[in-house]
């Protein structure tokens, strides 16, 4: 796709995605629960970290490459979980994983994807990783895990702020459903992008593909909804680290931290690996935004495991300063879905051009030549959070 070698930013990308996808499609990728304020802090508070100019300094051979979970990876990015990409563009997480695995960097699959554990690795070659909600099912929940495994899934990330939803305004009022309601409203939104429908129309992959077939009963669309909205479990605590770590039998990554002692405690039951997440912004609204609360989330435990960030990463000046505050990598979820959306594998493959070429302009301009020596000296100090700082709202 030609046309995508003229996009120049992943916002963008977004714009052509807007103009590429059903509405509540494209709308469940950009939104944010109630008010949406932390959606929005998660990418302005970005903005207002200054970076340090340094000059004179010999720039040659410079490297982005770097390890998450001691794997080497081509830069500091990985693919965060995502549900619905494959309702962003026919096959979705098929393409975006292919892109990560010519990319060099990992892809993490959603429990609530279109196409199945089983989908994916059919049509990719390198492990990726498998991210698990703990539902009320166990039986389910185990079969989940013994399917990553035999997919051969290399790590598990086990999202933990998912206990109970966060209200989506947006999703409730397009309707939002997967495969969609056929209805006047939807099929009005369907019938504005033809290429759209027409992709569709050539998979067979429409629904929960991780859950459809793989639960008791029989389900139609309603009752596989249902079934869904009441199974993420509000009992969840940090021993099922433990039991998901014991049953998966490798590494666990906890994802949606925002608190040292929740850093800790994931620690201490097994997590080898932390994400500083708040969702995108789709669950607690007015919580503060992941670049906020990394520095003492990484002060707190940067010394006894790996800390990523999530949420808020729009640029590759922003993986830059979240390296600098101490990440040893970071997700990104939006972008990616924004590329599916406006070109698929070729789409998720720009976005990740974009980011690594600013990513790595940023960092030559800063003085550095390797990712790895990017820190606090890279920040001017009056822009980094003090420790227990009450936290300021953006707008």
């Amino acid at each position: 796709m030609a046309a995508l070698d003229k996009i120049l930013t992943v916002d963008e990308m977004k714009a052509k995605a807007r103009r590429s996808v059903p509405k509540m499609f494209f709308e469940y990728a950009d939104s944010g629960s109630y008010t949406e304020g932390t959606y929005r802090d998660n990418e302005s508070d970005f903005g207002k970290i200054s970076l340090k100019q340094k000059v004179a300094v010999n720039l040659e051979n410079r490297n982005l490459k770097t390890r998450m979970l001691g794997n080497e990876i081509t830069m500091p990015v990985a693919i965060a979980p995502a549900a619905t990409g494959g309702m962003q563009i026919a096959d979705g997480e098929i393409k975006a994983a292919r892109a990560a695995e010519k990319y060099g960097i990992p892809f993490t699959l959603s429990t609530m994807s279109v196409c199945s554990i089983e989908d994916v690795a059919e049509n990719t070659t390198a492990p990726f990783w498998f991210q698990l909600y703990v539902m009320r099912d166990r039986g389910f929940i185990e079969r989940l895990i013994d399917r990553a495994k035999a997919a051969k899934c290399s790590a598990l990330v086990l999202t933990m702020d998912l206990q109970i939803l966060g209200q989506r305004h947006k999703d409730i009022k397009n309707g939002l459903a997967t495969p969609p309601k056929l209805n006047a409203y939807s099929v009005w939104q369907m019938m504005q992008h033809p290429i759209w429908c027409a992709r569709m129309l050539g998979t067979k992959r429409h629904t929960f593909r991780n859950i459809v077939g793989h639960v008791s009963g029989d389900h139609d669309l309603a009752s596989l909804s249902a079934w869904t909205s009441s199974q993420f479990d509000p009992a969840l605590d940090w021993a099922d680290v433990k039991w998901v770590k014991k049953r998966f039998d490798g590494p666990v990554i906890v994802k949606g931290v925002l608190d040292p002692d929740d850093a800790q405690a994931a620690i201490d039951n097994g997590a080898d690996a932390i994400v500083v997440s708040n969702h995108g912004g789709r669950q607690l609204d007015g919580a503060p935004s992941t670049i906020r609360v990394l520095p003492e989330i990484v002060d707190r435990v940067g010394h006894k495991t790996e800390v990523y960030l999530d949420s808020g990463i729009r640029s590759g000046q922003d993986v830059l300063k979240a390296m600098a505050f101490g990440a040893k990598g970071t997700f990104i979820g939006r972008p990616m879905l924004y590329g599916l959306g406006a070109g698929g594998e070729a789409g998720v493959t720009r976005v990740l051009d974009i980011l690594r070429k600013e990513l790595d302009t940023t960092m030559a301009l800063c003085g550095e030549r390797d990712i790895l020596n990017v820190g606090l000296h890279n920040i001017y100090s009056n822009d980094i959070p003090p420790r227990n700082a009450p936290v300021a709202r953006g707008a």
